[in-house]
């Protein structure tokens, strides 16, 4: 997978958490995890837009971590929406769950090789300048 096919992969996301936003209750808590989602499952997207124009590939990492972060958060919410029947539909909450677990492993696994191809570019580093 490019990283345009993941671009549009998380925005395709966002939509679906606005979709389901849109769907939820005007209740206490219904306003509430919705104002909650919105941010986290949208600001992933926004998030890795970022992170393809960082500054140094420590800085990327951080923005991929912050892409993380979101994501898990955005699981979390929905889970409780689940649990809680905060929705019109149920098929595109699970659908959500779904999307959002596949995104954690993708980011995680990306975190990983970032990681080590920046442990081995520091090592490459210093055996060029000894």
């Amino acid at each position: 997978m490019n990283r345009f096919d993941l671009e549009e992969r998380l925005i395709d996301f966002s939509v679906l958490i606005i979709e389901i936003t849109n769907e939820m209750p005007s209740s206490k808590a219904g306003s509430h995890l919705a104002g909650q989602l919105i941010r986290s499952g949208t600001s992933a997207s926004l998030n890795y837009g970022e992170a393809q124009s960082g500054e140094s590939r420590r800085d990327f990492i951080h923005k991929l971590k912050v892409v993380l972060k979101e994501l898990r958060e955005t699981l979390v919410c929905l889970e409780i929406i689940l649990r809680t029947s905060l929705f019109k539909s149920e098929s595109n909450v699970r659908k959500a769950i779904k999307e959002s677990d596949e995104l954690i492993s993708i980011f995680v696994k990306s975190v990983e090789t970032a990681q080590k191809n920046m442990s081995t570019s520091r090592v490459a580093s210093r055996i060029k300048n000894r």
